[in-house]
């Protein structure tokens, strides 16, 4: 599902380092339906390595966003995450 990304640097990203949770959620939630709007195909959202709250906040929004088809942690530096948006409309 990810294999035809090669690598991550042509591909719209937030950063969320300094961030708090709340904010983290806020703005991760803003920025995938940006790029949903914007028919991006995938995205990514640096969290960073630290204690893992800002990841697991950045997990919780892609498990539950409607716009998200699939996510998974970049194999080459697992403080991002790279996201597989839906392609198709979604009716509200």
């Amino acid at each position: 599902m990810f294999s035809d990304i090669i690598g991550i640097d042509n591909l719209k990203s937030i950063d969320l380092h300094g961030e708090v949770s709340d904010i983290a959620n806020v703005l991760v939630k803003d920025f995938i339906y940006d790029c949903f709007k914007s028919k991006e195909k995938h995205c990514v959202v640096i969290h960073g390595k630290g204690a893992n709250i800002i990841r697991n906040v950045v997990n919780d929004v892609l498990k539950y966003s409607e716009y998200v088809e699939d996510y998974k942690l970049y194999y080459y530096n697992d403080g991002c995450t790279i996201v597989k948006l839906k392609q198709e409309n979604i009716c509200s």
